[in-house]
């Protein structure tokens, strides 16, 4: 597992999400609404290491100046080559790109061996995971729906710190 630091939605949001994993499951789509732990939510990863210190959670406390920030979840996008991670782009304004400029800089001395490569600014893909393990008979269903088709106007409005290995998640307060 890993740690990662992630941005939050606003309820409406959040809602918006949910309803497009519903939707996938009804597809028949193996979504991100199987999973009922409280702490399996819509989120933007903006940093992911190994392990970071507890530190962190301090060191992110200056990033929450740039919330709340409107986004736009955008297209549907696959990562892997089969079976897939479908996931819908968060189309990357300046202020995005920045943020997590921010976060990757915050994180920085806190993370153990260091960032994972695809989590480094310029290398980095906001998206927002809406399926994982998504067999290839399955993404004819999964892009064929309404509200996957659709652009969503958006808002992130917290930060939190979630270690993997532990399940823990680490609410970022001022």
């Amino acid at each position: 597992m890993v740690h990662s630091v992630e941005l939050l939605f606003d309820d409406d949001t959040d809602a918006a999400v949910r309803r497009i994993w519903h939707d996938l499951s009804d597809a028949g789509v193996r979504s991100l609404a199987a999973s009922t732990s409280p702490s399996n939510r819509p989120h933007v990863t903006v940093a992911v290491a190994e392990h970071m210190d507890d530190a962190v959670n301090v060191a992110l406390r200056p990033l929450l100046r740039m919330l709340p920030l409107r986004c736009t979840i955008g297209a549907p996008m696959l990562f892997g080559s089969g079976p897939f991670t479908l996931v819908r782009l968060l189309i990357p304004s300046v202020e995005l790109l920045a943020l997590q400029a921010e976060a990757h800089a915050a994180c920085l001395p806190h993370m153990s061996p260091g960032p994972l490569p695809h989590a480094k600014p310029g290398e980095w893909t906001p998206h927002v995971t809406m399926a994982r393990r998504v067999r290839s008979d399955k993404l004819a269903a999964a892009l064929s729906l309404r509200r996957m088709a659709r652009d969503r106007k958006g808002t992130a409005v917290a930060i939190r710190h979630w270690d993997g290995n532990n399940r823990v998640e680490y609410p970022i307060a001022p």
